[in-house]
């Protein structure tokens, strides 16, 4: 009697479909899921940019708000001054987290002190890394576009074109 061990190829076949059916359904919810995630992280890291603005501006009031390099310093020992106040970390500072690409910049100089400052945060790959892009000025209030339209200006941040982000 002959013994047939194994499966054959039509049930090797049914396997790998049901795979690929279940891959079909769950890739782009793990997508969107992570699309999400960075611009949960981006949304967060532009208020905690926008704070570190306020922060220096009150620790170097002759200068006014800074530059995103400015906020930071280098990682480990990290000695505060105007050009590396050491109030955010190296990561953020680099301007390029979560898939998202931040900008930030003292405005409007008056005396030598910058008296507004834009922030922003634009998905580096638009509708993979992020679908909204972010911005805050010396108002403190974190706004967003859906979809993204790049980089906001100062007027377009504080002016209807941005949304506030529910607090």
């Amino acid at each position: 009697m002959k013994s047939n061990a194994g499966f054959s190829l039509i049930e090797l076949l049914i396997v790998v479909a049901i795979i690929l059916v279940i891959a079909a359904i769950a890739i782009p919810n793990l997508l969107s899921a992570r699309i999400s995630a960075n611009e949960a992280s981006a949304e967060g890291a532009v208020r905690t940019i926008a704070t570190a603005e306020a922060t220096y501006n009150g620790a170097y009031p002759t200068l006014g708000y800074a530059a995103l390099a400015n906020l930071g310093g280098p990682a480990g020992n990290c000695t505060p001054g105007p050009a590396t106040a050491c109030i955010l970390d190296s990561v953020l500072t680099t301007g390029s987290k979560s898939g998202y690409t931040f900008t930030a910049s003292g405005l409007v100089p008056i005396n030598g002190a910058n008296t507004e400052f834009l922030v922003t945060a634009v998905p580096q790959l638009p509708k993979l890394t992020g679908v909204k892009a972010f911005c805050a000025a010396e108002d403190n209030v974190t706004r967003y576009i859906n979809p993204s339209g790049g980089p906001a200006t100062h007027a377009i941040c504080l002016g209807n074109t941005y949304s506030p982000v529910a607090q």
